[in-house]
């Protein structure tokens, strides 16, 4: 049984585009490779084959490996709400929720069917590469931990630790990690990976010797500053508190920045348009009057964030963009909030209750219990997309005869106002269509360059799988993760 995990020094290393970088290069080789992360905190998801969900950096990694998304690359995923509490998806499916008080005592009970999914794409595939979560030296939570150094050990898998170097402090990171953990947790580290070096290698000599010496672990390279990452999506929302614009362009598209903001790589394929400025707006600053679109995102707490927005006066931003005949697209929760009402009488998110929406179309949305997870195809803007749906609730009330998209199947889809300008979907993952985007930017005066956005994600992965060939000892890594001493 072949695998490898990564954990890293600390949260944003950049583990998860290492995982998937390797899986493509291992995959390059002619391997079968899967990922594989044991528990996930990300608001960010995608739908399996299957019928369930997994975090979108384990998607991106399947990506990497050329292989289908299934829920057991990510068998405990945790999405934070807004109460404090994370809802609790495991194998893909909802299993209630998760607060302060009972977090440790329920994670360490999943340690069983983590094993279960790690024993099932282990017998799958040749190799298994793992994500861990966070940092081993957290070792406030090792008690009960299955996301880092307890699962490496039930599991029998070695670890190599990732340093991120561009943030500064890397000697101390990774000896200051062998210095806290626990004999036996270190004992499964065999060595490590500086990430995220500007400048010439050569200069860190010293520095990478120093580690060695201080740690005892061997290191497997040092990664530069890869251009290919930039071309993938994130999963962090934590990207977003930085370069919070991308590069100037004509026509600016905004999106608020909602403190449960779910699946915001929504809006990557808008970003690779060279007619097309993104624009996330941080609390604290109006919507811009010069927007042609504003982008109204999904949420892991539609109540609460509808709440946020409206202390930020951006409904009000929002109202007047629409007066002046400004475009609104509203996807998932955004789409809820384009109604007259939102309910949560079983407090699904948070505390039961009921908020007000923007008005600009014409239905009410009642939260439940049910999940929709569902991959979908379909046509809107008179245009073909696929995408994928991840949502709770029912919304009804929509004027017969104007959906904003019909689906395979003819099931008809969101809502579209008279005049057009104001969208609203439950579709996720729709923008990725290039057709479906040209017909968007075509509404708003844009034409459509880019190319097929699976495509450039795609030659991304093969970019960054180049980098990580190059400056990794890659052949080291694989005897590694086959039991072979590197």
């Amino acid at each position: 049984m072949a695998g490898l995990m990564l954990q890293g020094t600390g949260s944003d290393v950049g583990k998860s585009v290492l995982v998937a970088g390797l899986c493509r290069a291992l995959a390059n080789r002619g391997l079968s490779v899967l990922p594989f992360k044991p528990q996930n905190m990300s608001n960010n998801a995608a739908v399996t084959a299957d019928g369930g969900e997994i975090g979108r950096a384990q998607a991106l990694q399947a990506l990497g490996a050329r292989a289908d998304l299934h829920t057991d690359m990510n068998p405990v995923l945790l999405k934070p709400q807004a109460d404090r509490t994370s809802q609790l998806i495991v194998h893909g499916k909802v299993r209630g929720t998760l607060g302060s008080a009972n977090f440790r005592e329920k994670r360490g009970s999943l340690l069983n069917e983590v094993l279960e999914s790690w024993q099932r794409l282990s017998q799958r595939a040749d190799l298994v590469i793992v994500e861990g979560a966070g940092s081993p030296a957290e070792i406030n939570l090792r008690a009960g931990d299955i996301a880092n150094m307890g699962f490496a050990r039930a599991a029998a898998v070695p670890v190599v630790l990732v340093g991120d170097i561009d943030r500064g402090g890397v000697i101390a990171a990774l000896a200051g990690t062998r210095a806290v953990l626990d004999p036996e947790d270190a004992a499964m580290v065999r060595g490590f990976i500086v990430n995220k070096f500007r400048g010439d290698p050569a200069l860190f000599e010293d520095g990478y010797a120093a580690i060695a010496g201080l740690t005892g672990w061997r290191g497997f390279g040092v990664v530069p500053w890869l251009s290919a990452v930039a071309r993938l999506p994130s999963e962090d929302a934590v990207v977003l508190e930085r370069g919070r614009s991308t590069r100037d362009g004509r026509t600016l598209v905004a999106c608020p920045m909602l403190p449960r903001i779910a699946n915001f790589d929504d809006l990557d394929p808008l970003k690779t348009e060279h007619g097309v400025r993104v624009a996330m707006i941080p609390p604290g600053q109006p919507i811009p009057a010069e927007a042609a679109l504003i982008v109204l995102p999904g949420s892991k707490a539609t109540l609460a964030d509808m709440a946020f927005l409206r202390e930020q006066g951006w409904d009000i931003d929002i109202l007047a963009h629409h007066r002046r005949g400004g475009a609104i697209l509203g996807i998932c929760a955004g789409y809820q909030m384009l109604g007259s009402t939102i309910a949560d009488p079983l407090g699904i998110e948070g505390p039961p209750g009921e908020i007000a929406g923007l008005g600009l179309l014409d239905h009410e949305t009642v939260l439940g219990p049910q999940k929709a997870l569902r991959q979908v195809r379909g046509t809107a803007l008179s245009a073909r997309f696929e995408g994928y749906e991840m949502h709770m609730g029912e919304t009804r009330g929509a004027p017969a005869g104007s959906p904003f998209a019909l689906l395979d199947g003819g099931q008809p889809d969101g809502g579209l106002s008279p005049d057009g300008k104001v969208m609203g979907t439950y579709c996720h993952g729709l923008l990725a269509s290039g057709e479906l985007r040209g017909a968007l930017l075509a509404a708003i005066g844009v034409q459509s360059h880019s190319r097929d956005h699976g495509a450039l994600v795609d030659a991304a992965l093969d970019d960054l799988a180049g980098g990580l060939e190059q400056h990794l000892d890659i052949d080291a890594l694989l005897a590694l993760a086959r039991g072979a001493e590197a």
